[in-house]
């Protein structure tokens, strides 16, 4: 009775013990998977687009691969006209040097502004968006290229209606003051590429002009406002206005 009674406070002390590391193991895990996971938000504005939220996540399997997704909500500006234009996408992201990744993913849409040119039904399945974007991240340089083809999954058009096809990429390189502030230049160029009915593909809008971003040194809130000419004859001026939020 007495060893039994010597052994119980062992068995509590190993029973601590065992308790801390597993909860250590468990936090310690939760950490990794924090830090595995990232996503952020962002709200949009442009004189062509209007009002259009995003989100963009990723999941990391290792130090230079992730799994990424993303979603635009065309259908709150202009969009809305188009059948309520809605693109959710899934890709790969490889980090290919010192703050340099490559993300090439794949978007599905629904609505109208491909299938029918907005004369026709809003549907899943409205057109494919497969695009690329590089990201370049260094200490006093940032950069992004997108490059994404438009193209519709279905002909729902009506009678003397078309289907439409569109390139949309963008190129931007600013130099980074400081951690909270940054400056550079945008290049952005939207074509209608074709369609059942477009004969010749047009320049929808080509824009280029400087851009500045603020962000939070530590991470989090930023905010970006672009502007400047459309070279596109017959156009004017262009902007947009980015805020947004990662976590």
């Amino acid at each position: 009775m007495k060893n039994r009674l010597k052994l119980k406070p062992l068995i509590w002390r190993l029973s601590l013990v065992f308790l801390t590391a597993t909860l250590l193991s468990a936090q310690a895990a939760l950490a990794q998977e924090e830090k595995q996971f990232n996503f952020s938000v962002a709200l949009n504005s442009d004189q062509f687009f209007g009002f259009y939220p995003t989100f963009q996540g990723s999941y990391g399997f290792s130090d230079k691969t992730a799994l990424t997704f993303y979603g635009i909500h065309w259908g709150g500006g202009t969009g809305a006209n188009w059948g309520n234009w809605t693109e959710f996408g899934l890709g790969a992201n490889f980090q290919a040097g010192e703050g340099l990744s490559i993300n090439p993913q794949i978007g599905f849409l629904g609505g109208n502004l491909l299938s029918s040119g907005t004369g026709g039904p809003a549907v899943f399945g409205d057109g494919i968006v497969p695009n690329l974007t590089v990201n370049l991240l260094k200490e006093k340089v940032e950069g992004q290229l997108y490059f994404g083809y438009y193209a519709p999954l279905r002909d729902e058009a009506p009678a003397n209606g078309t289907t439409l096809s569109y390139i949309h990429y963008w190129f931007n390189i600013g130099y980074r003051a400081s951690q909270f502030f940054s400056f550079g230049a945008h290049f952005e160029h939207l074509i209608n590429s074709g369609g059942s009915n477009v004969e010749t593909s047009t320049d929808v809008y080509q824009w280029l002009g400087p851009y500045v971003q603020f962000s939070k040194p530590t991470g989090g809130p930023f905010a970006r406002f672009s502007f400047g000419t459309d070279l596109v004859e017959g156009n004017d001026s262009f902007f947009k206005l980015t805020t947004g939020f990662s976590f």
